[in-house]
């Protein structure tokens, strides 16, 4: 994993994102992002100490757990030097209704908030479609914003992959006007492999991007896609539209 740094640099990018850096010593991890010369725009935070786990955010038997795994989190993201940290909510659970997730889950947001302004790093929510993680917690777009809204706060926003959105409801050129202004970070794919933007699927991203671009949307796009050819290939498109990386 640490050498996709260089790889990534090799390719032409400045900067790059990582899932999950937190099975490497921390030093490891930097030592690799400085050798590459590249930013690191973007981490997960901590999912946990179990197998499964992707977040514990909306856990309520993990709720005394997330102060902790919080700051594991932004001693990362502090050493990386990056300003952006999305946190998993985690899966529903048989047994635990939805009312007592969602409780615990904003006040698990609401207090890393607060956490992460003292640090001027920013927290990410993102609904992820059933049809990629089944019973993943956030799975809802009106939800995410209604708690970006409620926290009224600069240090939570929406991370907003354009394949989830699709994926979760469509009617993309209205949600995207809607989403933009508490959107912090913009990942794309296409939909439904998942595969690069100019793959077959459902979405024109040439109109997307044009779309970002004319709302007014100057962040970084992640392109979190699966390559269908080698991975270099399949950054073709990027030159091919007139775009740099």
């Amino acid at each position: 994993m640490l050498d996709r740094y260089d790889a990534a640099a090799k390719a032409g990018f400045k900067a790059v994102e990582f899932l999950f850096p937190y099975p490497f010593p921390v030093i490891d991890v930097v030592n690799a992002k400085k050798a590459a010369n590249v930013e690191q725009i973007l981490i997960n935070a901590y999912p946990g100490d179990h197998p499964n786990d992707l977040g514990i955010a909306a856990l309520p038997a993990r709720q005394d757990d997330f102060p902790e795994s919080l700051e594991k989190s932004i001693e990362y993201a502090k050493a990386l030097d990056c300003k952006s940290l999305h946190i998993m909510s985690g899966k529903s659970l048989p047994g635990i209704i939805d009312t007592a997730m969602g409780d615990v889950y904003k006040e698990n947001i609401m207090y890393a908030a607060g956490c992460l302004e003292k640090h001027g790093i920013v927290g990410l929510i993102e609904p992820i479609s059933q049809h990629v993680v089944p019973n993943y917690y956030m799975n809802s777009f009106p939800l995410a914003l209604q708690m970006v809204k409620d926290a009224g706060s600069d240090f939570l926003k929406l991370q907003l992959d354009i394949f989830h959105l699709q994926m979760l409801e469509g009617n993309l050129t209205n949600r995207i006007k809607e989403l933009l202004p508490y959107t912090g970070h913009i990942q794309i794919s296409q939909v439904p492999d998942r595969h690069e933007p100019d793959s077959d699927g459902e979405l024109n991203y040439q109109y997307i991007l044009n779309l970002l671009e004319k709302y007014g949307y100057e962040g970084y796009i992640g392109l979190e896609y699966k390559p269908s050819t080698d991975s270099t290939k399949s950054l073709e498109w990027i030159t091919k539209w007139g775009y740099s990386i």
